[in-house]
């Protein structure tokens, strides 16, 4: 595998826990099937402290950041079943895929984490061989 980008994100989780007390927040950062899933889940600062991390560290690892039309809400953070994170793949983050590295064949790798006061996400971006 090449590696395309590598990215880290840490937040206070005191950080989200004032922040999403505004719903505008939540409306622009998070995407309708992250707020959705949140209202199943008990624990809702640390539920969105490790989103947020983990689409800051998406956003290192592409090497943009949140420039060129690119927007918390435009990543999603999904679980499978087992509650392996991931990071679903939209038209806008394949196009984007295509013109940061020449190919829409890429493989994320996500990890997230989280203490009482912190979280943390780490992604690598790594080129698909087929």
């Amino acid at each position: 595998m090449k590696i395309l980008g590598i990215g880290v994100d840490s937040i206070e989780n005191s950080r989200i826990k004032k922040s999403i007390k505004k719903q505008k927040f939540v409306s622009r950062i998070f995407t309708l099937d992250e707020i959705s899933k949140s209202k199943k889940i008990n624990n809702k600062i640390s539920f969105f402290s490790k989103r947020f991390a983990a689409k800051e560290a998406f956003s290192k690892a592409l090497g943009t950041g949140f420039r060129n039309h690119l927007n918390f809400n435009d990543i999603s953070i999904t679980n499978d079943k087992y509650g392996k994170p991931s990071i679903k793949i939209s038209n806008k983050l394949q196009n984007i895929f295509k013109k940061q590295f020449k190919t829409k064949k890429v493989n994320i790798y996500l990890s997230i984490s989280d203490e009482k006061k912190h979280s943390i996400a780490f992604v690598v971006l790594g080129k698909k061989w087929i």
